[in-house]
């Protein structure tokens, strides 16, 4: 577990260090974006993942990492988006921003860890083609619950699947990042 954890830590400081570099080239304008817009941009990154695990030519020189790190973002994006509501101008400065981002990773891998013991690190000995179907499924049911205006009879919220989605891409990443 201390391995996942600073492994976790690693691809984290990553996605973060992106993150802060594009807010101070685009600021917060992510904050005028529904969630089902959010959602759009996760879904076409995962497909990308998946092109690109299914199909032998690339004609874009960019490769699975990116693509996670991008999941892995918007995701944190959205959580925000969730506690903050959704905004007409952006008015978040990148400090508040980046508080908001620890906020919502350090809730995330607390999650991880509580599943992570429970599982017995399962996610180890899956392909990273498993866990792109895994995002996908994840964002196929936010979508539905996008369309059902948010409410769920007897499943775990918006929010959750977006956390789940966050754990595993850093996953995806932590795979590749071994081979």
């Amino acid at each position: 577990m201390q391995d996942t954890s600073k492994q976790y830590n690693d691809v984290i400081d990553t996605c973060k260090s992106l993150f802060k570099k594009k807010m101070t080239d685009y600021g917060s304008a992510w904050r005028i974006l529904r969630l089902p817009s959010l959602t759009d941009q996760i879904f076409i990154k995962a497909q990308r993942i998946r092109g690109l695990q299914e199909n032998d030519v690339r004609k874009v020189d960019e490769g699975q990492e990116s693509e996670f790190i991008g999941i892995i973002n918007y995701c944190v994006m959205a959580l925000i988006q969730i506690e903050k509501g959704v905004v007409e101008q952006p008015d978040l400065e990148t400090d508040e921003a980046v508080e908001l981002y620890e906020k919502h990773i350090g809730i995330t891998k607390k999650l991880m860890e509580d599943k992570n013991h429970d599982y017995g690190e399962a996610w180890r000995d899956m392909r990273v083609s498993s866990l792109t179907d895994l995002i996908l499924q994840k964002l196929l049911r936010v979508k539905q619950i996008e369309d059902n205006a948010g409410k769920t009879l007897v499943s775990e919220g918006i929010d959750a699947n977006y956390q789940d989605m966050i754990n595993y891409a850093v996953f995806a990443l932590i795979h590749l990042s071994e081979s």
